[in-house]
């Protein structure tokens, strides 16, 4: 049994409580989804619990097809979102995503520190090479997952390059001598690499002497190489304990073995909450929000993460490894593939609990369907697994589940002595326990 810690607990603000027919709910407020204040009143509420974080996923496409009866996760940017939300806080951190794929480094190295600024030292990234979106940007198709990281790497080396490029130290704003700066410290960074050109140095100086935090999410090979070397915290898609301890220990000896101490990369699955008073009304908010996952979405959905129509098979007929298509084929989401492919070797499944599966009706989250006394105990159960170091909640089927997640839930933790009942730093890296990182 691991030792008790407190645990680094974040804010999804996607409106996954939206998801399928949980829109049409009276309180579900989907008529102001692309307001500020529609997240601004969730940012404060997540300040009030101390929560370490608010965390913004985003995508640059719109998948049409399914307009007609949910909102989808379409959303503004997540960037302009949390620098207005930035301005309405004072401890919460603000970790917004941004694309390393199809977007310039200094672009981002500059709205990120921006954002800093803007928020005190409270911003954070997360970075995302995408699966999705190539048509918006080029006719160039979708870059495989190796060349993504690849230039995800250098991307990163590049944005840290910018952020020490003009220092904070450079800044002497000295009225009485009339020098603003010192020339000396600010440096172009003349970066000529594969995928990027680009002289600097940032016309933006770092906020502080600390390294903004870094977020990552994919767990394909590729993913889990990358965010050994330079994520300080991993979002993770964990469907299952062992998913999320072998997840966290293998992240932790890869961390070990590029010089970095275990203990500077925080695997923090992504939780999807169903919360009710009873457990039956909380069943009933998760079939609500899955109502619309046909057997036919689920076969279709089967074929796009693993390669293979099983629709031919019964309900009981078991899925084995000698089934699955070639490993190489490319597939939507490589988590996804991994996570499914790793449950038909380990478990064989039959066909009908496949197609329940959380990576089948629509991701690969850790799902909790329950009362919040249920949700605590699964909580304390991961965490002397060694299964997490935290979690991003991501509250389903109403906001009453989420009402329950901030009012119960995480007040029951902190009882627990697992996490805060008052902030004690101002920064998103105090928050989260960061050694100081000087950039």
């Amino acid at each position: 049994m691991r030792t008790k810690k407190q645990l680094c607990i974040g804010l999804s603000l996607t409106a996954t409580w939206l998801k399928g027919n949980s829109w049409c709910r009276e309180d579900s407020n989907v008529e102001n989804l692309y307001s500020s204040d529609f997240y601004l009143e969730l940012a404060q509420k997540a300040e009030k619990a101390k929560l370490d974080f608010v965390f913004k996923a985003d995508a640059l496409l719109l998948h049409v097809d399914v307009l007609d009866h949910t909102p989808g996760f379409s959303s503004p940017d997540s960037t302009i979102m949390l620098a207005s939300i930035a301005r309405e806080t004072e401890r919460i951190g603000l970790i917004t995503t941004t694309s390393t794929t199809f977007n310039p480094p200094y672009v981002v190295a500059r709205q990120l520190q921006s954002l800093n600024w803007i928020s005190k030292g409270r911003a954070g990234w997360n970075m995302v090479t995408a699966i999705g979106g190539a048509e918006n940007f080029s006719n160039a198709p979708m870059p495989s997952s190796k060349e993504r990281y690849t230039k995800a790497m250098e991307f990163a080396d590049v944005v840290h390059k910018l952020w020490r490029s003009y220092p904070h130290d450079a800044l002497w704003v000295d009225r009485k001598t009339g020098r603003y700066a010192d020339r000396e410290k600010i440096c172009a960074i003349e970066h000529s690499g594969e995928y990027f050109s680009v002289k600097g140095p940032l016309n933006v100086p770092a906020y502080s002497p600390d390294s903004l935090p870094l977020l990552q999410a994919g767990a394909s090979e590729s993913g889990r190489h990358f965010a050994a070397s330079v994520a300080d915290a991993v979002f993770a898609a964990t469907p299952d304990i062992a998913a999320g301890i072998e997840l966290r220990e293998d992240l932790r000896r890869r961390a070990s073995n590029q010089g970095r101490h275990p203990d500077e990369i925080r695997v923090l699955p992504g939780m999807y909450l169903f919360l009710g008073k009873t457990r039956d009304e909380a069943r009933e908010l998760h079939h609500e929000a899955h109502a619309h996952m046909t057997i036919k979405h689920r076969y279709s959905a089967i074929q796009s993460i693993l390669g293979m129509d099983i629709s031919h098979l019964s309900m009981d007929c078991p899925v084995t490894a000698d089934m699955l298509p070639d490993l190489f084929q490319p597939t939507h989401s490589q988590t996804h593939t991994n996570l499914l492919r790793r449950l038909i070797i380990n478990e064989q499944p039959a066909v009908r609990d496949l197609l329940s599966r959380p990576e089948v009706v629509g991701s690969a989250y850790w799902i909790i369907v329950g009362t919040v006394e249920d949700a605590l105990r699964e909580i304390i159960t991961w965490h002397e697994a060694g299964a997490l170091d935290g979690f991003i909640a991501l509250p389903g089927g109403s906001m009453q589940s989420m009402s329950l997640f901030f009012d119960e839930l995480v007040p029951m933790l902190a009882d627990q002595g697992l996490f805060r009942k008052e902030y004690t730093g101002s920064t998103l890296s105090e928050h989260l326990g960061m050694n100081t990182k000087a950039i």
